[in-house]
């Protein structure tokens, strides 16, 4: 059985004004942390703001206007990035597994704020250039999503665009086509 969690996560665009509590963002990170990753190097990192600090408009700064419209409305905006590059005996190395390890930190991160009855909106929908100079990002580290984070709201507050969106059915594709046995003849889409 798939964890409920899991299963009804997905991403929305109404975010109630209600704040997220200190020790639930806490959990948050706790949780993303936890993430495996190659070699144990853990190439995440982390920046987050709340929406009453002006350090928030950075993020929204780095938005595309599409997004930027409705993620003002998140109690809680975060931005992912990666280290890509590491040190192992006294040499510099490519760390070409950093997307997919910060990816897996941000799933955990998404799925416990499910579990919290919090509600998530990952976005690729952003300047990472702009990104990076707003947080002041080293050469090495690479903005991988910034992830909306709050409250569910009030659907009816959004536009007809929107809450179109919103209210579509959360469609995925078949078992079949993501997963096939390695005897099966091998039919890539």
């Amino acid at each position: 059985m798939i964890i409920k969690f899991i299963q009804n996560r997905r991403s929305v665009f109404s975010f109630s004004k209600k704040m997220i509590e200190p020790e639930k963002v806490n959990e948050l990170f706790d949780a993303a942390h936890l993430a495996p990753s190659s070699m144990n190097i853990q190439p995440w990192r982390f920046i987050y703001a709340v929406r009453d600090e002006p350090e928030f408009n950075l993020f929204l700064d780095a938005l595309v206007e599409g997004n930027r419209n409705w993620a003002k409305d998140a109690a809680l905006l975060i931005l992912s990035f990666a280290q890509m590059e590491y040190i192992h005996n006294e040499k510099i190395f490519q760390n070409k597994y950093a997307w997919h390890d910060t990816c897996l930190a941000n799933s955990l991160l998404m799925i416990q704020a499910a579990s919290m009855r919090l509600v998530t909106h990952p976005m690729g929908g952003f300047d990472g250039s702009k990104a990076k100079i707003n947080f002041s990002l080293p050469q090495q580290f690479e903005p991988i999503a910034i992830i909306a984070v709050g409250y569910p709201g009030d659907s009816s507050m959004l536009s007809d665009e929107l809450l179109k969106r919103q209210a579509a059915p959360r469609i995925r594709k078949s078992l079949n086509e993501v997963a096939m046995r390695a005897n099966d003849k091998v039919e890539i889409k």
